[in-house]
């Protein structure tokens, strides 16, 4: 009996300084109750045992109810999404079971809480809980909904074709904003998870006040992070570059694999991964080789003799980028595009449908076209070609000797 009682003062005292804490009472009167608590003493046979164990088993039939119903509801998604031809359905079955099983477990305790008989401390208890935790299951079904979002855009606009540049372009928009958003929904959700809790909420009111030197504080030491998130929503509506472009910077060759608030991966030819600030791509130069389109125009040089025989070099080049299929049709052409005294200089161009495409098609014309110089025009190889100096009939120390 003295456990609860003390158990008893403890819990109501609480409950008091709750009560003071939110303007209900007064310090003395707050002093008033201490002293009448601590002294009284109450009988929690009557409400302990058989209370405690209706309440368990009310709670507990609620959450295995709602589980099973969630774990049915749950399958035949499944089942409902599998026989449809679109995917998204698929991916927002698999992305929602988390969060939905949750938020049916939570509907379930406060549809149980009407029946429950709880003594005034647990019920006081049952809703600090439940302030802390309904604004986490909600920011939670917000990000899971953004999700499914970015996902359906992804699985809807595929990048794999050959003209992807809508697709690129819905992608990395709806990406870096749907972080955004995700970022947004979940400091709120925090933020009001934290306010549901009386002493937290009146520390965070009095951190409000001093907010302003401590703000000032704040912004100068992450400048270059607000930067760079800064950059990430400028680069969601200026679309400088777009997820699967094609980048030359820093002289590395590679794709845009990732988009990221304050960074981007790129892949690069070798497999390697490059990790750029967000920020580079709006203060520095580089180059988009597919910012309009994935169309490209490659080009390769040969260094030959002065006396080659052009038209029949024109002619073969022909031959061989009509043959090839990894031309796509629109265009090519050979020309003497410089002339050094041992040498000229021989530019050829082709299309290709993408980067890809058009360095496999350089590759392919370098060695056709070296093949055919090698076997069937060696002559049009460059030469050094050497005269020798004019020699005087008589020597000018002979004649002086003389």
């Amino acid at each position: 009996m003295q456990t609860a009682s003390a158990l008893n003062g403890g819990i109501t005292m609480w409950i008091s300084q709750r009560a003071c804490a939110e303007g209900w009472c007064t310090a003395a009167e707050l002093t008033a109750a201490g002293r009448h608590y601590a002294g009284m003493t109450v009988d929690w046979g009557s409400w302990e045992v058989p209370g405690m164990i209706a309440n368990l088993a009310i709670v507990g039939g609620a959450a295995v109810l709602a589980l099973v119903l969630h774990a049915v509801a749950m399958a035949i998604g499944r089942r409902v999404a599998a026989r449809t031809p679109d995917s998204v359905d698929d991916a927002a079955v698999a992305l929602s079971a988390r969060p939905l099983r949750w938020i049916a477990v939570a509907l379930a305790l406060a549809i149980a809480r009407r029946f429950l008989v709880l003594p005034e401390w647990a019920d006081d208890l049952w809703k600090v809980a439940a302030g802390f935790i309904v604004p986490g299951l909600i920011g939670w079904l917000v990000v899971t909904v953004v999700q499914v979002y970015i996902r359906a855009i992804e699985l809807r606009y595929d990048i794999a074709v050959e003209d992807n540049l809508r697709a690129r372009r819905r992608r990395t928009r709806t990406a870096i904003l749907g972080r955004i958003v995700i970022i947004g929904v979940s400091m709120v959700t925090i933020a009001l998870m934290l306010l549901s809790i009386p002493s937290i909420r009146s520390v965070g009111i009095t951190l409000m006040a001093s907010a302003g030197i401590a703000g000032l504080a704040v912004g100068a030491a992450a400048q270059p992070a607000l930067k760079n998130l800064i950059a990430g929503i400028q680069l969601a509506f200026t679309e400088p570059i777009r997820i699967d472009d094609v980048l030359i910077i820093d002289g590395e060759w590679g794709k845009v694999e990732e988009i990221r608030l304050t960074y981007v991966v790129v892949a690069l030819w070798d497999e390697r991964r490059l990790v750029v600030p967000v920020s580079r791509f709006l203060d520095m130069p580089f180059q988009n080789w597919t910012r309009n389109t994935s169309k490209l125009l490659g080009s390769a040089f040969f260094w030959l003799d002065p006396a080659t025989d052009v038209p029949r070099l024109r002619a073969k080049y022909e031959e061989i980028i009509r043959a090839n299929p990894r031309w796509d049709g629109r265009a090519f052409v050979l020309q003497v595009t410089d002339t050094k005294p041992e040498a000229i200089e021989i530019r050829v161009l082709a299309t290709a449908k993408d980067a890809p495409t058009a360095f496999d098609l350089r590759c392919d014309i370098r060695e056709a076209m070296l093949a055919f110089i090698r076997d069937e025009m060696p002559e049009a190889l460059p030469k050094h070609r050497l005269a020798p100096a004019a020699l005087s009939a008589e020597p000018s120390g002979s004649a002086s000797s003389a």
